[in-house]
């Protein structure tokens, strides 16, 4: 298994060596050596019902308080892997585990699972309040119980003063916060997201993802998040998994060991510049293992 803060080689691609930390550090990103694992991701694989092979065994450890994201080729898996994790769909071999237990358990001791996809999926003929508490509709929650939380939730997003309104009288941007709020409406402690900033525009999405980040780091979250943007991964993340595809697999890992929360600041330094020329790097890597024809002929 690969624990979360180990240095582990893949094969065909070796460990990218996180750069040195600032000086100026005062904080670190890295949760605590022992922190519990909130999945473990034990040989699972999947394949699919017409005979594609679309995970090879894959062995991943995320522990409480990572922001872990995802990263490769089309096709690698990233997506696939993603829907194991939120219990979307099954193994076909091997196991998942949520903070050690099956996925029965998720709601023990108070843990819960929000899952935000690449589509904000809002209900048009509803309001955006009534979009945000839909999970505590189905959960049989009161109106007036949950009337306070979902507030509290689109305030998180900035969209407190645009409760009333429609999806349609939003943009793009604002009914991703609204789908964002919705996730955080039944207070998570594991947050997946497949990339839900994908169809933005650049400026709108470099301002979600600094309030993400500022978002995760306030709350304590544990997050994996698909991507299939460096400079999004580099800015986000405290660890980068790099998938390579046919099948899909594990391929690679970068620790981004930078302050939190970070800012322009970051994404101007030439830190962030070196980050992602590495993240680069094993993208291209992955990209040629993932090609039948490249990876015959280096065999």
């Amino acid at each position: 298994m690969m624990a979360a803060l180990a240095q582990t080689a893949y094969p065909r691609a070796a460990q990218a060596e996180a750069a040195p930390p600032a000086p100026e550090r005062v904080m670190t990103t890295r949760p605590a050596a022992n922190a519990a694992p909130a999945i473990e991701i034990l040989s699972a694989e999947k394949v699919f019902a017409d005979g594609t092979r679309g995970l090879a065994p894959v062995d991943l450890t995320v522990r409480e308080g990572e922001f872990l994201s995802l990263i490769g080729p089309s096709g690698c898996g990233k997506s696939t892997l993603l829907s194991l994790v939120a219990n979307l769909s099954e193994p076909s071999d091997g196991r998942l585990l949520w903070w050690r237990g099956g996925f029965d358990g998720v709601g023990a001791e108070g843990r819960r699972m929000s899952v935000v996809f690449q589509d904000a999926t809002l209900m048009p003929w509803l309001r955006i309040a009534s979009n945000v508490r839909l999970p505590l509709d189905l959960a049989g929650l009161p109106k007036a119980q949950a009337a306070p939380r979902v507030q509290a939730a689109l305030d998180l997003v900035g969209l407190g003063e645009k409760g009333r309104s429609y999806p349609r009288q939003l943009s793009g941007g604002m009914r991703m916060r609204a789908a964002i709020a919705r996730g955080l409406v039944t207070e998570p402690n594991l947050l997946l997201m497949d990339e839900p900033f994908g169809a933005l525009d650049e400026f709108t999405r470099n301002k979600l993802d600094a309030d993400l980040v500022d978002l995760w780091w306030r709350r304590s979250l544990t997050v994996l998040f698909v991507t299939h943007s460096i400079y999004e991964a580099v800015f986000l993340s405290t660890r980068i998994v790099v998938m390579a595809a046919r099948p899909g697999r594990l391929f690679a890992e970068l620790t981004i060991d930078e302050p939190h929360p970070r800012g322009d600041a970051f994404r101007r330094s030439p830190r962030f510049a070196e980050y992602c020329q590495r993240l680069s790097a094993l993208l291209t890597e992955a990209s040629l293992a993932s090609d039948p024809a490249t990876a015959e002929a280096r065999a």
